[in-house]
């Protein structure tokens, strides 16, 4: 899907900037063609700004996902999500954050939920970034309380794992 996804859009470097920041925020288009979170509109002009671009691409990147079946599809169903990682602390949950060595890799979600799940803690929240569209692909979990610090350990010790941050 993502190949797909990229090659309708290889034509076109802005264009596919826009397409790759939408689905990276769980931004969808509706049947208007305007861009929405959860069915509330966003202004192309926002969206537009925050990526250095023009509000035309934006509005061009639209028609386009709603031009092809497949990208429609996709588009029209995304969902954003809220992310918890950045208010962990006030609620009195921890943010564990895994750099794995190679995301394409397989196992790294499932041995760092062993590990938690080992040690007795409540998962709140689990964000895996896609390695496809991720410049930076990480997996963030957010625990109930806080972990112990053997727990860091055993992250740190996994192969898969490049950096830990706490």
């Amino acid at each position: 899907m993502w190949s797909e996804i990229i090659g309708e859009f290889a034509d076109s470097p802005s264009q596919a900037k826009v397409a790759r920041f939408l689905l990276e925020n769980g931004f969808g288009v509706n049947d208007e063609g305007r861009v929405v979170a959860n069915g509330v509109e966003i202004p192309a002009t926002h969206i537009a700004h925050a990526i250095g671009s023009d509000r035309r691409v934006v509005d061009a990147t639209a028609r386009r996902v709603l031009s092809n079946p497949t990208l429609a599809a996709v588009f029209r169903n995304l969902r954003s999500t809220p992310d918890l990682s950045r208010v962990g602390r006030s609620l009195g949950l921890s943010v564990i954050t895994v750099i794995p060595r190679n995301a394409q890799e397989k196992g790294i979600v499932e041995a760092v939920v062993r590990a938690i799940v080992d040690h007795d803690l409540g998962i709140r929240q689990i964000f895996v970034n896609d390695p496809y569209l991720s410049e930076e692909p990480r997996l963030v979990v957010i625990v109930d309380g806080t972990p112990p610090a053997v727990l860091y350990e055993e992250l740190r010790s996994l192969p898969m794992v490049q950096q830990l941050i706490i």
